[in-house]
């Protein structure tokens, strides 16, 4: 893939100024349409209003941190993040792929470094279904595509996925018409299940619904099963 055929919007995240140029100007010369701006709120102003697909975000910003700024994405978009800092260290680097980065880079960065990172996140949206990569849902129609990162609805829509919906549906999608429990959903979603709240997963489930319901107009055939966990249904 091309980055410049990708039609994807990239907002560059940074307060160094002249860093945030170099990056905005390095990454257009390589074909991706780009924005950049210095904080978070200057990230939400800029999503209220214009498409976002791709944030490639520091951590060190003026009032709301990278952390939470990833932390927030994860749970309100489909936005994919990917974090470029000069912190380093492993606890960082754990933290910032826990908060919901997709991808981790440290600076100095080389920047066909950070290309390559964008246009494989840029893949998640625009991977063309093949065959043989589509795992088929219990209702008609319903399929994941692209490895598991889209979700296509019965009449060819199609809504990409954040990485934990991704692991939700592909967990519901290996046993059609059968109740997942929830202690192995949970699973799926974490490498540190002791310590996920339950009440996330209702959350991600509801917001995935609404999601599926804004993109596409349909419903997506996901029913709670008290006690028993959740499954699709026809």
């Amino acid at each position: 893939m091309t980055a410049g055929g990708s039609g994807l919007q990239v907002v560059v995240v940074e307060d160094d100024p002249e860093y945030r140029s170099l990056l905005q100007d390095e990454l257009s010369e390589r074909g991706f349409k780009v924005a950049a701006v210095p904080s978070a709120e200057a990230l939400y102003r800029h999503m209220a209003t214009q498409p976002c697909h791709i944030v490639v975000l520091d951590i060190g910003l003026p009032g709301e941190d990278g952390y939470s700024v990833a932390e927030h994405l994860q749970q309100t978009s489909a936005v994919r993040v990917l974090m470029l800092t000069g912190r380093e260290s492993p606890t960082d680097i754990a933290r910032g792929l826990n908060t919901g980065a997709d991808m981790y880079l440290t600076k100095p960065v080389d920047f066909e470094v950070l290309a390559a990172a964008v246009a494989n996140l840029a893949r998640r949206f625009e991977a063309v279904p093949v065959e043989s990569t589509a795992t088929p849902g219990p209702s008609p129609g319903w399929a994941l595509l692209a490895e598991g990162w889209t979700l296509q609805t019965p009449d060819g829509q199609r809504v990409s996925l954040r990485e934990q919906e991704r692991a939700f549906l592909q967990c519901l999608f290996a046993t059609p018409a059968q109740p997942v429990p929830r202690e192995t959903l949970i699973e799926a979603l974490t490498s540190e299940p002791w310590n996920f709240d339950a009440h996330r997963l209702e959350v991600l489930v509801h917001r995935l619904r609404a999601r599926v319901k804004a993109a596409a107009g349909c419903e997506l055939p996901v029913r709670a099963l008290r006690g028993a966990g959740y499954l699709y249904t026809n």
